[in-house]
């Protein structure tokens, strides 16, 4: 089968395709023949050696929307059924960019009926690194909090679950997104070309990885949460500081699957591309500026 991998680091030019042997399953495990896989942020940082393995083979892809191939024991699935799920890890040397990639069937859950394997594959990733990072937030209904980065993947899901738990949510973003974000649930909208309010928030989900430019929006003894851990501001005026190591969980993504078959979460896709074709793919992310995904179909 085909697979997209890297073997040294670099640019887009990076990424192979390499044949790989179907990959098989074992206990409490599913395969699952990939109908489409996202392309993430997360990816062109492991194809350019942010997180390391140099001299390693390593396995592009975490989102996948496929349908089930084979089980292993102990698993409550079928041959056949749809679903969608996430593998984490940066060192695997077979990611979801692929032809049939195996996960633990607790990282799956069925796919949103009503969306295609393209607009599902968006969602794993990014909507549980927006919930996971809420729940790491821990505001309580009416407080307020403050998404930068808010019209990204993780960004636009965390307004619009934000919303559901009844918070006050200011986005953060270009001015062209004030229409889009309120329309997903943002009650406040602040361009990113403006300064930010002092200490004006409760919590900050910084997506946009501002750092203490962010963090100075937090109240004293609120809390900062960002994306990428080991790149947090240092602790200030009694901030509670973290950072999101997402997790695999079906469970939680299968009530983010419900959300997104109601509308409440949106599943955007910005251009599909064949999976032979994921180095053109990595360069169109490198470019910048896109709202939605970049989904790979094998």
């Amino acid at each position: 089968m085909r697979a997209a991998t890297v073997s040294r680091f670099g640019g887009p030019e990076a990424v192979e395709i390499t044949e790989l042997l179907v990959p098989e399953v074992g206990p409490g495990q599913v395969r699952i023949k990939v109908g489409a896989a996202a392309l993430n942020p997360v990816d062109a940082a492991m194809r350019s050696g942010v997180f390391g393995g140099e001299g390693e083979r390593i396995g592009l892809g975490w989102d996948v929307a496929g349908t089930v191939h084979a089980v292993g024991s102990g698993v409550n699935l079928s041959v056949g059924d749809r679903v969608i799920g996430i593998s984490t890890g940066h060192h695997t040397p077979l990611g979801t960019h692929a032809e049939y990639v195996v996960l633990d069937a607790d990282a799956v859950a069925a796919a949103p009926a009503t969306l295609d394997d393209a607009q599902a594959a968006s969602l794993p990733l990014n909507t549980l690194s927006a919930a996971q990072a809420l729940d790491m937030l821990d505001l309580s209904e009416g407080q307020s909090l403050l998404v930068t980065g808010a019209a990204g993947g993780v960004g636009t899901h965390a307004v619009e679950l934000a919303r559901l738990k009844g918070l006050e949510v200011t986005a953060l973003a270009s001015a062209d997104d004030e229409e889009f974000l309120a329309s997903r649930g943002a009650d406040h909208f602040l361009p990113r070309e403006e300064p930010l309010a002092l200490a004006a928030y409760d919590g900050v989900l910084d997506a946009a990885g501002l750092g203490r430019a962010a963090l100075a929006a937090v109240r004293d003894g609120g809390t900062y949460i960002g994306l990428w851990p080991g790149r947090e501001p240092e602790c200030e005026r009694g901030i509670r500081i973290d950072a999101l190591d997402v997790r695999g969980d079906g469970a939680q993504l299968a009530e983010l699957a419900r959300h997104a078959e109601t509308g409440a979460l949106l599943a955007r896709v910005a251009r599909t591309y064949p999976l032979d074709a994921a180095a053109e793919a990595h360069a169109l992310l490198a470019s910048g500026g896109l709202r939605g995904r970049i989904v790979l179909i094998p």
